[in-house]
């Protein structure tokens, strides 16, 4: 049988914040969720630190990453594929 096996593994597209550390950079999530009692659409960010081993990704891409072992005490995410590359200022 050839059927398309999904992944289990969760994958996330976010913007790279800081790519100062060896092999890691940091990726800001952005996610809109309504306020239970406002009803408001607020934004709310959370900040994965990801596995990048040849340091391809700088300040500023937007990548996506996905859930994968844990590498260190703060790392269990590895950097896939560029989605866009950062605009030069």
């Amino acid at each position: 049988m050839t059927e398309a096996k999904t992944s289990l593994k969760r994958t996330l597209i976010g913007k790279v914040v800081s790519d100062k550390r060896a092999k890691t950079v940091t990726v800001m999530i952005e996610r809109r969720v309504m306020h239970p009692i406002y009803g408001k659409i607020v934004i709310k960010t959370s900040k994965y630190h990801a596995h990048d081993e040849n340091g391809e990704y700088k300040m500023g891409d937007i990548i996506e990453i996905t859930e994968g072992r844990p590498i260190s005490r703060t790392k269990s995410w590895v950097a896939t594929r560029l989605v866009q590359k950062a605009a030069v200022v």
